[in-house]
């Protein structure tokens, strides 16, 4: 049998060997048709026979949410693209029964099928360094053996059985991890000084009430990666002396809601959180928050505002909440991000950390990228890289022919930046500089059709009340 036949035999389903189907179910591919392929696909197979062979599973974001909805094989490491449940039985006559590739459905379409092209060979994923996606769309979200299996909570282990709390916080400040949520302060001098704080109990936050229109970084980890976030918040635990903490999470997100409270059960239920965790004298728990959706409540006085059962609205700093926050006492509160890259900071050191990006600005950055562009979706790139990068490498370019014209960064409060700033290296300090901000992490495209003046407009109403700042800093060439 000659190589090219090889592979397509060790795609079919034989013998003893079990193949994972795993169909995109994020909120974006779920809006796609996701749940129908998954249910359709899910009865084919056991209408064939195949059911006690092939397992049909509701899988997270992959980050290619122009490409959904995707459907993932596995271990053959298959990926199709744009799938439709009329493709349905073809995929399961034709891949799970004969071993073949449904060429029209692959990422991209070979003269001559040769090899299944991994995650990292594609150009949308090629100049991407994931540290906190990197299990997005890799594990099942909702196991926390899959979880353990890629290392979790061995940050976690470390810090209770080598490591005192000022030397955690030492860990993380020589990282140089600044706060994800947009303001980019340095995490390990915010644990620092809630630790420092007087007064008891302590507690830890967790702000996962995402509100930039067409942001979804956060919605997206916690969906697919609820126990990194989970075991973040509790290694801040430990750091400054907390025994209770909050994860805030605006409920229009009720799949990142309920794969929060499973993990947070399977963390109980395997000492990982609550009493004495991991059989050491620390404790610590979580509890969860919903939010109504107020955009305000991202603010972190409003959020602890709305916690305490008030009306979310920012106070006057200081106190900062570090020395008066939840309830008047010491608060820290980070992003989702900052949370899910912190055991990894903790497992492989802060050099390892510090290496990556830039030096005022190490690590990755996560964006939501939309807009006009071809490769939509959800992109984690080391900081310093520009924005012509992300937009023509990642992002695949403009649609249609059209040209570039601008990129909106950091929300409806952000900056637009045009076709001079290209060469701009994306980090906190680069971005200010060239008139713009990081923010959460929205990146909105747009091409030479658009009109900035009506761009602006539409982000007006949803900015009306948040203050004198006007909808987006427009810099036109």
């Amino acid at each position: 049998m000659d190589s090219s036949r090889a592979a397509q035999a060790n795609l079919a389903v034989g013998g003893s060997e079990r193949v994972k189907v795993d169909i995109c179910c994020g909120k974006r591919c779920g809006s796609m048709k996701g749940e129908a392929i998954l249910h359709t696909l899910a009865a084919e197979v056991k209408r064939r026979g195949l059911a006690g062979r092939v397992e049909v599973v509701c899988g997270p974001c992959r980050g290619l949410c122009s490409m959904g909805p995707t459907v993932a094989i596995y271990p053959q490491g298959l990926l199709y693209c744009r799938v439709e449940t009329d493709d349905v039985a073809e995929i399961v006559e034709q891949t799970l029964q004969n071993g073949q590739v449904v060429k029209r459905l692959t990422y991209q379409e070979p003269a001559e099928f040769q090899a299944i092209p991994s995650f990292k060979d594609l150009a949308f994923s090629g100049k991407q360094v994931r540290i906190a996606l990197v299990n997005c769309g890799i594990i099942d979200p909702e196991r926390l053996d899959q979880y353990i299996a890629r290392d979790g909570y061995m940050g976690l282990g470390k810090v209770l059985a080598e490591m005192l709390p000022e030397e955690v916080i030492r860990e993380v400040k020589e990282s140089g991890l600044r706060g994800r949520g947009g303001a980019g302060f340095l995490t390990g001098a915010k644990w620092e000084f809630c630790r420092k704080a007087q007064g008891s109990p302590k507690y830890v936050i967790c702000n996962a009430d995402e509100g930039d229109p067409g942001a979804f970084m956060d919605r997206s980890i916690l969906e697919s990666d609820p126990h990194s976030v989970i075991e973040g918040m509790t290694i801040a635990a430990y750091a400054i002396g907390a025994s209770e903490g909050y994860i805030y999470c605006r409920e229009e997100y009720p799949l990142a809601i309920a794969r929060l409270l499973n993990a947070m059960a399977q963390a109980q239920e395997h000492g990982l959180l609550g009493e004495r965790i991991l059989g050491s004298d620390f404790s610590f728990d979580i509890k969860l928050k919903e939010g109504a959706g107020a955009f305000v409540c991202g603010e972190e006085t409003a959020l602890i505002a709305s916690i305490e059962g008030r009306r979310g609205e920012p106070r006057p700093r200081p106190p900062f909440p570090a020395v008066s926050g939840l309830w008047g006492k010491p608060t820290n509160i980070n992003n989702v991000k900052s949370y899910a890259m912190t055991p990894q900071i903790i497992r492989k050191g802060a050099k390892w950390f510090s290496s990556i990006g830039s030096p005022k600005s190490p690590g990755t950055a996560i964006f939501a990228l939309t807009g006009k562009i071809n490769n939509t979706g959800l992109i984690e790139v080391p900081m310093g890289i520009s924005l012509g990068d992300i937009v023509f490498d990642v992002g695949g370019g403009v649609p249609k022919g059209k040209q570039f014209k601008a990129v909106q960064t950091g929300g409806p409060l952000g900056g637009c930046l045009p076709a001079s700033c290209l060469n701009t290296p994306v980090d906190f300090d680069s971005l200010q500089d060239a008139g713009a901000v990081m923010g959460s992490g929205g990146m909105i495209v747009v091409d030479d059709d658009t009109c900035m003046v009506e761009f602006a407009k539409y982000f007006q109403p949803f900015d009306q009340g948040l203050g004198p700042h006007p909808a987006v800093h427009l810099l036109i060439d």
